[in-house]
């Protein structure tokens, strides 16, 4: 469904574009007049949203690496933002192999600590769409049939995302053992050898997702989230006033484009980024009547900010621990594999 959006919204784009044309001069323009010193605050913002990661994943890796290095934990998270960036969603699996191998702990459990914080950042992400979609009545925007469609659709898709998230972290936390279980008996007809493997693989994944079976894990990762979710707020807003046409963005607004941005993160074109400009063109320009040439910029502006701006520390950090360009992409694939 979200492939079918991007590409609803690259028609809607070049469609725009036809018909309206494309004034590259007040394009140029709307860079010209950046405030740099807001932008430099929405870059540190989202520089420190890394490390909050790292903080949160020191969390889930707990249970199996209790003095986990905070250190390591960064340079993997940069380094695996960095290979999302270059190759698109596959290099998502970068970072938990890293630490893997930093840490010395099986990648299945690390595996499991990355559906884990892509649960807790994806319920993050659909309370913030939720509250977009509540308070797009109450603004005063004004909704055309283009958009009034998507709204209808986004929200049944909302609470349907959030139940499915409900329920398998349910699953992960209070049911795991008799998951494993089961999946063991499943797999009983395998030789003993490769039966110890799937054993030896299970039993990590589900050592990785109970790491917040205890309250006090628990409220560590939700205060990590929540700290996470405002240093994006924060990035967003910074950005916001970077823009002069922009600045008059309530934090009600604010929110709103970032609820519909956060789902259209989920493409990612490897090197170019994907559906998070398209939507940000779509949101700006059809909910908040903003010219294309400005819309096109901010998607622009925060695509970098909010995803290129790690790639120098990451890049930084690849060659300080000694490797290289394919031994990146090994390392994507073999993870992924």
């Amino acid at each position: 469904m979200t492939v079918a959006l991007v590409a609803a919204g690259l028609f809607f784009f070049l469609y725009r574009w036809r018909q309206e044309g494309f004034d590259w001069a007040n394009f140029a323009g709307v860079f010209l007049r950046l405030k740099w010193s807001w932008l430099l605050g929405s870059a540190l913002f989202a520089l420190v949203s890394y490390y909050g990661r790292a903080l949160r994943w020191a969390v889930l890796i707990e249970p199996l690496r209790p003095d986990a290095s905070i250190w390591r934990l960064f340079s993997a998270t940069a380094i695996g933002f960095t290979a999302v960036v270059i190759f698109g969603r596959p290099g998502e699996f970068v970072r938990p192999y890293l630490i893997s191998v930093k840490e010395r702990v099986p990648f299945s459990s690390q595996l499991a600590a990355w559906l884990l914080e892509r649960i807790y950042d994806l319920l993050a992400a659909l309370l913030i769409f939720g509250f977009a979609l509540a308070q797009i009545e109450k603004s005063g925007l004004r909704v055309g049939s283009k958009l009034e469609w998507i709204l209808k659709i986004g929200g049944h898709v909302a609470w349907i995302s959030c139940l499915v998230c409900l329920v398998v972290l349910v699953v992960l936390q209070e049911y795991s053992g008799m998951a494993q279980r089961r999946l063991l008996a499943a797999l009983s007809f395998l030789p003993p050898g490769y039966l110890r493997k799937a054993e030896d693989l299970v039993t990590s994944f589900v050592q990785g997702a109970q790491a917040t079976r205890k309250f006090t894990s628990l409220l560590k990762v939700l205060g990590y989230t929540v700290l996470e979710w405002g240093l994006i707020v924060g990035c967003y807003l910074c950005l916001f006033r970077a823009f002069p046409s922009l600045a008059h963005f309530r934090i009600t607004d604010i929110l709103i484009f970032m609820g519909f941005v956060a789902f259209g993160s989920v493409i990612q074109i490897p090197g170019v980024g994907g559906g998070m400009q398209l939507v940000s063109i779509f949101v700006l320009t059809e909910l908040f009547k903003m010219p294309l040439e400005v819309a096109s910029s901010v998607a622009i502006v925060a695509w970098i900010i909010t995803f290129v701006v790690i790639v120098p520390i990451g890049l930084l950090l690849l060659f300080h621990e000694g490797l290289n360009w394919q031994e990146l992409k090994e390392m994507e694939a073999e993870a992924a594999v």
